[in-house]
């Protein structure tokens, strides 16, 4: 079944320059396809289209009826003073709407109402609301809140005072509570910690119905989509595999074109030769040729040159490094109020070392750079560098001294002595050509300025590159560029990233910062993984075996309450019988002593009654004592 048609779809934001220029594509029921292109491509666009939020030019767009479609990128407005909690729970509307319904029809019951219509209505909604997990919305809550870092002091706060990214996680677990037929991501992970983008991962490859993913995360799209869809040039192409596959099938497909395009232009090229030669001899007979000859170029069904993005070529100035030691960490700590970030971190780093700091989201990561680059003061201990380091901070939100300066004054002021022709040039090797370098900073996007930061980061000597999420916001052609730069940098290196393809091709160690302690793993990322995983395994085995312990604690508990719950129920048969025999006995002693009375006069007669009635004090005595024993057993 087609859950998603669009035909020829165009849209444009100014006249004579469409952002898409015939989009044409088909989703089926259950794909997992990944959306790509540039920065800029429209794929946001078309989302906001798919999802009735703009309107398009021209084309057809066809969503299945009755399918609901969520898209992640948009954080709608909610009443003032709602909480996160609240927000999480309005993906209930459908089973609030049922339970409102049974609740009404519960009080009419109750009021004596009995029709037939009426128990088959309300047995019709209990059956629905059971189905949809109407009674286990706490549950579903709470385990997509741990699965996106999301505390129980959270879901107290209210969803205005938070961060962009913690709105970004807030809104994405109330889409999937919302259990929607078609996901729409647009770059779901972008504020996601590493812990948070595994669970989404696991989430979408779960997930029965359809998905649709804008990302730039590599590994994400490798493990969550089987077709891309990417836009470039306005129009759609397509590729039946994940990411790794259409990374491989897009440069074959770049240089077959490039290469029928060259074949076809040096066609072109011998024909267009021959017919000038022809019309130079200036014979009718030629001229006729020439003529027919011009007539076979026109005809030539021309490729259109292969488009590739520019390469950046710039890379980071370098400065010698004299001596081992880099950074030395000693003792230091950081607090806010009563919670403390680190405490007693005792670090070393030393010459050529590419180090990756690591750990969830709000755990003090970027609060340590800042104490290193001496943004911040820490509460104790101390850092100190090496004499003959130099370094170089890119942090996760970029500044500018004045964001309306354009592109050129900025690098101008930044860098003193620097021509105008040499800010340009140097502007022109991170791909800000032409018209764009006299654009205001404050209108590029957030990759734009990461990349102009860079662009001014690398013009100087260091030996010490410290970088905050450096891939935030970028396309992945951005990426890549950024990770060639860093691969040609040989100097000491040491970034925060929740990108596992940066991470993993540049970390040669990692700290890991969790509950306010930082572990150094002087390994490789992989090796970290497997020895986390390790860890995880362990954890899990010794739970296991802590369970298996626990159940048969239990288990002999249970047995021996129920040994001794028989024992009971067999003693309190035992003490009623025996209470009979006690009643028995103590009327036949009643006659007894009435006949001893009768024969007292007669010696004989009563000496042998007396005998017969101390047997019975005996047995009586008896019975009382096995009595008290089983009221002792029947009471446990």
């Amino acid at each position: 079944m087609t859950e998603i048609s669009v035909n020829g779809l165009v849209k444009s934001f100014e006249i004579g320059n469409n952002i898409l220029d015939g989009v044409t594509f088909q989703v089926e029921t259950g794909e997992r396809v990944g959306l790509l292109g540039r920065n800029g491509a429209g794929k946001s666009t078309l989302f906001k289209i798919l999802t009735g939020e703009m309107d398009y030019d021209e084309g057809e767009v066809v969503i299945a009826r009755g399918r609901r479609l969520g898209l992640i990128s948009q954080i709608p407005v909610y009443p003032v003073g709602f909480t996160v909690e609240d927000v999480l729970n309005t993906a209930f509307s459908r089973h609030q709407k049922l339970a409102e319904e049974m609740a009404a029809l519960a009080a009419a019951m109750a009021a004596g109402d009995s029709s037939e219509q009426t128990l088959k209505r309300y047995g019709e909604l209990s059956a629905k609301f059971e189905g949809i997990g109407g009674y286990d919305t706490e549950t579903a809550v709470s385990k997509v809140a741990n699965g996106l870092s999301i505390p129980p002091e959270m879901r107290s706060q209210l969803f205005d005072s938070l961060s962009g990214g913690e709105k970004t996680r807030v809104n994405l677990g109330r889409l999937i509570l919302e259990d929607t037929d078609v996901l729409l991501l647009d770059e779901p992970t972008n504020h996601l910690d590493l812990h948070a983008v595994e669970w989404l991962e696991e989430y979408v490859r779960r997930f029965k119905g359809t998905v649709v993913a804008i990302s730039h995360d590599r590994y994400f799209l490798d493990r969550t989509i089987t077709r891309v869809i990417e836009i470039s040039g306005g129009k759609a192409e397509f590729y039946s595999g994940n990411y790794s596959f259409y990374a491989i099938e897009k440069e074959k497909r770049y240089v077959e074109r490039l290469r029928r395009y060259e074949k076809e232009q040096a066609e072109i090229q011998r024909l267009s030769e021959t017919a000038k030669r022809m019309h130079e001899h200036n014979t009718e007979l030629l001229h006729k040729r020439a003529f027919s000859i011009e007539k076979r170029i026109a005809r030539i069904q021309q490729t259109q040159r292969p488009d590739k993005a520019r390469a950046m070529t710039s890379r980071f100035g370098e400065m010698e490094f004299l001596g081992d030691e880099v950074m030395e960490i000693k003792s230091l700590g950081k607090s806010f109020g009563d919670r403390v970030l680190f405490h007693d971190v005792e670090l070393r780093v030393e010459g050529g070392e590419r180090i990756a700091l690591i750990g969830d989201n709000g755990v003090g990561k970027s609060t340590l750079l800042k104490i290193l680059m001496g943004e911040e003061q820490p509460d104790e201990g101390r850092v100190k560098f090496g004499p003959t380091v130099r370094c170089a901070y890119l942090p996760q939100i970029i500044h500018f001294d004045d964001p309306r300066r354009n592109l050129v004054d900025t690098m101008l002021y930044a860098k003193r002595g620097m021509t105008t022709q040499a800010a340009r040039d140097r502007l022109g090797a991170f791909n800000f050509r032409g018209e764009d370098v006299f654009k205001p900073v404050s209108v590029l996007s957030g990759g734009e300025q990461s990349r102009l930061r860079l662009c001014m980061l690398m013009d100087e000597e260091i030996n010490l590159l410290v970088l905050d999420e450096p891939t935030n916001h970028l396309d992945i052609a951005s990426r890549e560029w950024i990770e060639e730069a860093v691969e040609a940098y040989e100097g000491a290196l040491l970034f925060v990233s929740h990108d596992r393809y940066f991470i993993n091709r540049f970390a040669t160690r990692v700290w890991e910062l969790e509950n306010g302690v930082i572990t150094d793993y002087p390994v490789p990322f992989q090796r970290y993984r497997e020895i986390k995983e390790r860890q995880k395994a362990l954890a899990q085995e010794k739970a296991r075996e802590e369970k298996k312990a626990a159940d048969k604690l239990a288990a002999q508990a249970k047995a021996a309450v129920q040994k001794g719950g028989k024992a009971q129920q067999a003693a309190r048969k035992q003490l009623t019988i025996v209470q009979r025999e006690i009643d028995k006995l103590e009327a036949a002693l009643k006659a007894k002593e009435a006949e001893l009375e009768e024969s007292a006069c007669d010696y004989e007669k009563y000496s042998a009654l007396y005998a017969e009635k101390e047997k019975m004090d005996e047995e009586l005595l008896a019975l009382m004592e096995r009595w008290e024993q089983l009221s002792e057993e029947a009471e446990g």
